[in-house]
Formats: C-alpha cells, structure tokens, sequence
C-alpha cells in the first residue's frame, strides 16, 4: 500500500522550495504505507492487498479526473462485508499512520525553523513575550503595547490568569488504549528514525536504521492484529480512562514546566496558570448513564493516576539527592522535616542519617502513601518499596491538603539553595512542586452539568415532599426567584434522611452527593464548577445552588452565603445568547448574588454553546450571536463591577467552534479574555493535540499565547470603524440565518433527507458512544444534540454546519453595490482577525467537504426525488460559497492560506473515497435488512476511519 501517488516530476523544472521541504513528509508516508501494504499481503492474502491496491489507484485516478466515481464504487458491489472489513481496516490504519507522519512533519519543520534562526512562529510562547516585552519590563507601556495597557491590567492578569483546556468524551475518540499506546510507539519509532537518517545521531550505520524499521514493522503488524474499536458500546468508565490516558501520555509531564516558565515570565509568582479540566463523568445532561457511581470513579481514578505520578517522582527524586550532612550543611527546616517521622528500622536510622535530604523525601513519600491509603487509592507496589522493603508504617500521618506536601516540597527547594546546591532544584524538584500546584491531590477539575428542566422537575419534587410548594412548576419567575432566594437565605435541608424519593430524584440526588464526598476527600478544586444548561432565566441559575446546599455545598445566608462550587449558566442557542447579558444584570442586582460571586475572588463565568447556536441559525449567524453576546455580556459585568470568565463550549469541528484556537482566541471582541478562559477539547482533536509531549506543549501554549495577547494587547484592530464593522456582519447574519432555515427548518424534506443520506441513526444504534445520540425521536432539528448533528454531516463529507448559508447571504448583501461592498468586505478580511478567522474557518472545512460523494449519499434517501432536490440545493450553495470566499480573500484557492492543510487533502484524501463507498454500500445493506455482525462492524469500521483521516469531525 504506497504512501502517494504524485505524479512524476518535470526534469526540467526548477526546484520547489515547498516540494522539497515535505519530501521527507512524502518519504514518511511511503515509508508507512510501504510496512502497512506488506502486512496486509501476509495477513489477509493477495486478494485482499489486490483490492486495496486496485481501490487506491482508481481513487487517485478519479481525483486526477482520469476515472470516474462509479469505478470505485463497482468494486465493492459484490464484496462480501466480511471481505469489506480487511479493506477499510487497511485504509482506516493508513489514515491512523498518515496523522503520525504529519505530526512528524510539523516537528521537523519546526526544528529546521528554530536552528536556522527564524523568529517563533505565532502561538509560540516566545513570540508572545517578545511582544509583551516592553509592558512587560514597564506597565506604562512599550513597543509591541497598546496605550492602553496598564499597570493595573498587566497586575489584573497576573492576578487572575487561568487557561483551562476542559476534556469531553466523543463517540469517535474512545479508540482502545491498546492502539493509543501503539500509536505513541510508532511515533516515537518514525521520530528515532527520522534522527538516524538525517545524522542527528553519530556514528550511526545501517545496521541501526535496519533495527529501528525492523521495529517499525512489528508495531504494524501488531496494529494489523489488533482490534481498533471495542466490540461493545463504551461505558462511561471507559471514557473516563480515554481521558486520563492523556494526562499519563504528556499532560503531566507537560504543565508543570509551562507554569513554571508563565510564571516566571509573566511575574505571577506561584499562579499555576494552566489547570486542566473534565467533563467526562460528570456531565449528565442528557445522559442518565452518569450515577454517583460514575463521579466517584473519575474523581478517584485521576486523584490515582495522580498519586502513583507523584510517588514515581518522589522515589526518583529521592535517588538523587544523596548529598550528606558530612559536606553540606543542613537547615534546620529541613532537619526537622527529616526527623518528623520515626522509621521501620532502626538499621535504616543509621545507614540515612548521614542523607538528610534523602530522608526528608522519604518522609513525603511515606505521607504520601499514607494519604493514598486513607483516600483508597491504590499505588504500584515499586514507589512503596526502598531496596526491597515496604516503605513507612500504618500510623504514619497523611497529608489532609496538597499544600502540606508542597510546603515539605518547598522546605527541600529553600535547603538546595542554602547548601549551595541550587542546580538539583531543577528539573524534577521544580517540576513536581509545580505539579502539586496545577494538580492539587484532584488532577483535573471535574464539571457538574445539568439542564435546568431537569431542575425545575427535581426541585418540584423536594419541594412538594417539604411542604414547600405544593407545584413549584406553575410558579411565574418572580415567584420562583423570592421562593428560592428564601431557601438560600439558610441552611436547613428540605429532606430528612426517610424521605422516599422517586427514581429520577434519587439518582440526581446521588450525582451530588457524591461530588460533596470527593470535595471532602480531594479538595474543592475537584468539583469547582456547575453548568446549567439551557439557561434562560435568573430561577434557572438559582435552582442548583438549593440543589447544592442539600448535600453540602452550598452555605445559606441571608446576606453572605458560601460556595466552592461556582453557578455558570450555559447560553446555547441563538435567542439564550441575545438574552444572556440581561440574565445577567437581573441576577447580579440580587444582594445574595453578589455577594456570592464576590466571595468566589469576584470572578463571575459564562459558557457559551457553539454547537446549538450553530444548528438553530447557521454559520455566520452563530458566529456573529456569539460575538455580539461576548460583548454585551461584556458590558454587564463591568456595571456590576465583577470579572467575567468565559467558557467557550467548542467543537472539533468547525461548526461546533473549531478551528485554530489561538486565531479563534485573538477573534474574540475587546474585554472579552480578560486574562483567562476555558476551553472544551473534544474529539479527534484530544488525540492530535494532546497524544505526544511536544504537540501537548505547543497547543497549550497556543492558549496561552493568545490568553495573555488578547488581554494585553490591542487585537481587535478596527478603531473607529468599529461601528461600520459591526453593521456588517449583523446584516450578513440575518441574511444567512434565513437562507439557512430556508433548508433546514423549512424544508418539508430536510428531517427526511438529514436522517436517510447520513449515517445518523447508525450512530445512535452501532455502539457508538455512551450518551444516545439525540434527546427524542428526531422529528426536528432541535431535537437532535450537537456531536451527532455535525458527525453526521461530516461523515457523508456534506459538512453543512461550517459554511451552509453563506454564499447566498454575502451575494445578497453585494447585490446593492458590488463593487464598494465587496471592497469593504476585503478590507475587514485584511482588518479585522473575528471576519478573517470567520472565512479561514469556512474555509477549511469546505477543503473536507466532498459534493461528488455527498451525492452517493444522498441515493439513499427513499424519496429519490427528495434526495436529488436536496442534494442540488447543499451543491448549488456550497459552489456559491466557494465564489464569494475567493473573491474576498482574492485567493486562487480555499487552503491558499493554509498550505500544510493543502497538502493534506491533495495527498491523503484520496484514500477516503474507499472509506465513503463502502460506508454508503454497508448502509444500503443494513437498512435492507442485511443482519450479518460483519455489516454492522463495517459500518463502525468506517466511521472511525473517516473520524481518523478528517481529525476534527465533532
């Protein structure tokens, strides 16, 4: 299976800079394609290669126009599945491979730009202090500053800085840990072959290479032989492992460095500014399969994924510092710390006594273990152990909170420094007294999120069995909002420990009390955060906090009532979004509510949904909604005097807010990052972002980056046309809001359309994911959830979400003038970085999108009429697009920006013609009736592939 199918070189052509900088990219892909077309040979037969092969060239000969689609197509017409499944096995592990050789790629590249001496690119955390230099070394300003910057911002971000990259499950990104790990194997492979064959490493001979590609092809082979998606459909445990695979992989290697340099760069102390969160086991919208159960398993699978991290660090630490009291001197700090804990054995006392330093870290290790034990976590038998032998005693005393352990931390940093032997505070001293400040004893902070129906419907319940009110739902908002008000003014619970509950209440009830047992256990960092969503009222923000002080978490008082849990209303759609700035100013002129806000350090949050802005009114409308909310919202914090976080609830996926994140961060309107945001990771884009330690670093400095820039800088760029701009683009968004609902909600054949040509109820039956893929039978848009939604559109390569609606409402808003209309959107694409981001967006994900498959999908709407009609509307649109985008960047083509992406869909998405064609053939035949297990595997099989080959599906 060859890695490309380039056409030969012109002899007489002069050199490409470009072609010979992704020569070793193409000698990659070869390479991989080569080891993977042979395995295939051995294990499947020549058959089986034959038909790989033959589809390979045929789909390389359509995209050259030398063949037509239905050559393709003929050769799987009567393949068997159980024959189709070797096929798309082979092209879904291509694709698997082709992702490493290009992240291979972006690493060597980045290598040869650093050595040659060219300035970091933007994004990169250099970059960014170069530019925030002069503020940096002045708060009055300097070069590279807006005049607006000052002292009080630049102390403001120091004092509030927090990126927050939030992990949520996705249907297509619950690969087997198995193939991660093998994944990571070939990667470091290619990377140490890579170093061998460009003379990195010297002497090197060929014998060396030969055992690095005889390795090579072993990984393969074991990929070939192992099962890519599980059989059955995943637990939500199972997602929690997917998630924390990552924190094992890079993610706690890698903060605690990065905090180390933002700190000291920005000059925020000890402010860990980076701190990981996740929505994987305690996001129960929607999803009845999340149980108290479920929350304790994520909060105490991280908190032991964590313990066992720190325990390797300590022992490893403690090997280190051998250094004795017979030629440094020792503080009495950490003599103390030394002697805090009485050993097992005498004959241990004496033969440590001379390695102070060594004991002091065999105390945090013992204390550490003690902790592990009294919390039940389970640490691996060789931290526990110190030649041979089992470290501490049953009665040692535990930390109770990680600011014990790092003040034990610190106490050995300060006696380094003392004895002269500062450099052994780094790296692994450093690193793990950082880490213990990202991480806590939590990992990661755990998100609760429910929809406030779900409130409405419980508290009906508690407060009907307290004699509360006997129907809370008929209560108009007033009511609603005195009643509640007058439950937060006090602690007493509503229940007594009889009261009988439904099943419905009972299992809302456990989720969180079993969030108040790990705030007890691990912190209140582990369950800092409560999302409402579907907030559309003050009542709605209200609600969970009643729900909270019944478990615990939240102290009533009439004037000054408490919480380490913070309320976020979640504004979704296009209306919650226009509505939320005065949500806001209604609940923050509440006495109560602001006082509790100001005891959270006066930080207020909001999320804003991405997903169902964009499935309610389209593309550009979502974009300028969202906009348009930031700033209002903007707005309504600053007359309450409070400092307003967002959340920006993005997709892989461009039509759930994907895209670059550090662009998409510079894009947001003034005041709207002020000095910190989360951020949801999702999708194939967890495992391109975060599966590899140097791809970890470099994204989470992209946020970084962009965080301190758009909080310090002046990014926006439009001065005092500002207002113009702004005009614009709300004209351009009711036009493209109704030529999208045109389709989408008035078209008595979309639902029909939608639900027959993609492989959307085949997500919800074939073991998919552990939430169902919509909220009621669809028989509207609105009833389906998001993930679903645009994974749909993505796999049959239609990709609506992320551009439908905006060829017919940029033609329309030309229309009056032309030519001076289409001058001024030229001039706010070159201006300003929100329209700019906006086009660059669209047009990527039209660069994935394919109309001549799209068709083949549509063939299997019943009504062939319906299908056809439908199918020329989406094609009709998508190449009005395509026209008005290049003729506002004035570009030849859609990636003209975007070479690397350029390259990717020239070289690697050819072998997803194969993929599309057998997944529409496998529907055909399971919608039939067709009930052999091998097309239902199929149908999955090719699913996953595409997710793989596309990278940002969801």
């Amino acid at each position: 299976m060859a890695g490309t199918d380039a056409q030969s070189p012109d002899p007489d052509a002069q050199p490409d800079p470009f072609e010979e900088a992704v020569a070793p990219l193409r000698d990659d892909v070869r390479f991989l394609g080569t080891l993977l077309g042979d395995t295939v040979r051995e294990q499947a037969g020549q058959r089986v290669f034959d038909l790989v092969e033959t589809a390979r060239r045929t789909a390389f000969a359509v995209r050259r126009s030398e063949a037509e689609r239905d050559e393709v197509a003929a050769l799987f017409h009567e393949v068997s599945a159980a024959e189709a499944i070797p096929v798309i096995r082979a092209f879904s592990l291509f694709a698997l491979l082709a992702n490493v050789a290009e992240d291979l790629h972006q690493e060597r590249r980045r290598r040869i730009h650093t050595a040659a001496g060219e300035p970091p690119p933007d994004g990169d955390l250099e970059a960014t202090w170069t530019r925030l230099a002069g503020l940096l070394k002045d708060a009055g300003g300097g070069e590279g500053t807006s005049s607006s910057s000052s002292p009080t911002r630049l102390d403001d971000v120091r004092r509030t800085a927090r990126v927050s990259p939030v992990l949520t499950a996705h249907p297509t990104e619950t690969r087997r840990r198995t193939v991660f790990e093998l994944t990571r194997r070939v990667h470091r492979l290619m990377r140490r072959r890579d170093a061998l064959r460009t003379g990195v490493h010297d002497p090197v001979t060929e014998a060396d290479i030969t055992a690095v590609e005889a390795d090579l092809r072993r990984e393969v082979l074991t990929l070939w032989q192992t099962a890519i998606i599980r059989s059955e459909r995943p637990r939500i445990e199972d997602e929690v492992l997917a998630g924390l695979q990552y924190h094992e992989a890079t993610l706690l290697d890698v903060i605690p460095p990065l905090n180390a340099e933002i700190a000291e760069r920005l000059g925020c102390t000890d402010r860990a500014v980076v701190r990981p969160g996740s929505w994987i086991g305690g996001d129960r919208d929607g999803n009845p399969y999340v149980t108290g159960d479920v929350v304790r398993f994520a909060t105490g699978r991280a908190a032991e994924l964590l313990h066992g991290h720190y325990a390797e660090q300590l022992r490893l630490l403690e090997r280190e510092l051998s250094m004795s009291a017979r030629i440094v001197e020792v503080d009495p700090a950490l003599a103390a710390l030394a002697d805090a804990l009485t050993d097992t054995e005498a004959e241990e006392t004496a033969a440590r006594e001379d390695v102070p330093f060594r004991q002091a870290v065999r105390v945090i290790r013992r204390r550490l273990a003690a902790r592990a034990r009294a919390t039940g976590s389970s640490l691996p038998p060789s931290v526990l152990l110190s030649a041979g032998r089992p470290i501490g005693r049953d009665d040692d005393e535990p930390y109770d909170w990680p600011e014990e352990m790092l003040a034990d931390l610190d106490t050995i940093d300060a006696a380094l420094d003392a004895a002269g032997s500062g450099s052994l505070r780094s790296p692994r001293l450093r690193d793990l007294r950082w880490a213990v400040r990202s991480f806590g004893f939590h990992l990661q902070a755990l998100d609760m999120r429910q929809n406030s129906e779900s409130h409405e419907e419980l508290l009906g319940e508690l407060f009907a069995l307290a004699g509360v009110a006997g129907d809370y739902a008929a209560l108009d908002e007033p009511e609603r909002v005195e009643l509640l008000l007058r439950e937060l003014s006090h602690d007493r619970p509503l229940l007594g420990p009889r009261a009988e509950l439904g099943e419905s209440a009972t299992q809302e009830l456990g989720v969180l009390r079993a969030a108040a047992d790990a705030v007890e256990l691990l912190g209140p960092q582990v369950v800092p955060h409560y999302i409402v969503s579907m907030c559309g009222s003050v009542s709605d923000l209200l609600e969970p906090a009643v729900l909270l002080k019944e478990v615990g978490l939240f102290a009533g008082h009439p004037d000054e009532p408490r919480s380490s849990v913070r309320l976020i209303p979640l504004l979704e759609t296009i209306d919650d979004l226009a509505a939320g700035a005065g949500i806001l100013d209604d609940a923050l002129a509440i006495p109560a509510v602001r006082a509790l806000v100001r005891a959270q350090d006066d930080v207020l949050e909001v999320m804003l949904g991405y997903s169902d802005s964009n499935k309610d009114g389209g593309y550009l409308a979502a974009n300028w909604a969202l906009y348009e909310a930031e700033l209002a919202l903007v707005e309504a914090a600053d007359r309450a005097g409070v400092h307003l976080r967002f959340f920006h609830g993005r997709g892989g996926a461009v039509g759930r807010g994907g895209g670059n994140s550090y662009d998409a961060i510079l894009a947001q309107p003034p005041g709207a990052v002020q000095g910190a945001l989360r951020i949801t990771e999702q999708g194939e884009v967890i495992s391109a972002k975060y599966s590899e330690p140097g791809r970890a670093r470099r994204n989470l400095e992209a946020l970084v980056a962009a965080t301190l820039e758009a909080s310090l800088l002046d990014v926006e760029g439009l001065g005092e046309g500002a207002d113009e701009a702004y005009a614009v683009m709300a004209d351009l968004a009711r036009l493209g809001r109704a030529a999208y609902a045109s389709l989408v909600h008035d078209d008595p054949g979309f639902i029909e359309y939608f639900t027959t040509s993609t492989p959307l109820s085949e997500i919800g039956e074939l073991n998919i994911g552990s939430r169902p893929a919509s909220r009621k039978q669809t028989s509207t848009v609105d009833d389906l959830r998001a993930i679903p939604w645009v994974l749909s559109w993505s796999q049959s390569r239609v990709m609506l979400p992320g551009w439908f609606g905006v060829g017919t409402a940029l033609r329309q808003w030309l229309e009056p003038d032309p030519d001076e209309r289409l001058a001024t959107l030229r001039r706010l694409h070159r201006d300003w970085p929100f329209f700019r981001t906006t086009l660059s967006n669209l047009a990527q994900v039209m660069a994935k999108a394919d109309m001549g498959l799209a068709g083949r999908y549509a063939e299997l709407v019943p009504d062939g009429e319906v299908g056809r009609r439908i199918h020329g509307v989406i094609s009709e649109e998508f190449e009005l697009t395509r026209e008005m985008v290049l003729a506002i960047t004035q570009q030849e083509t859609l990636l003209h920006d975007n070479p690397a992406l350029a390259r990717s869909v020239r070289n690697r998405f050819p072998y997803l013609e194969p993929l599309n064609v057998l997944q529409v053939e496998l529907l055909r035949r399971y919608r039939a009736g067709d009930e052999d297990p091998d097309v239902r595997t199929g149908i999955q099989l090719t699913m996953n592939g595409l997710a793989t080959a596309l990278r940002n599906t969801g």
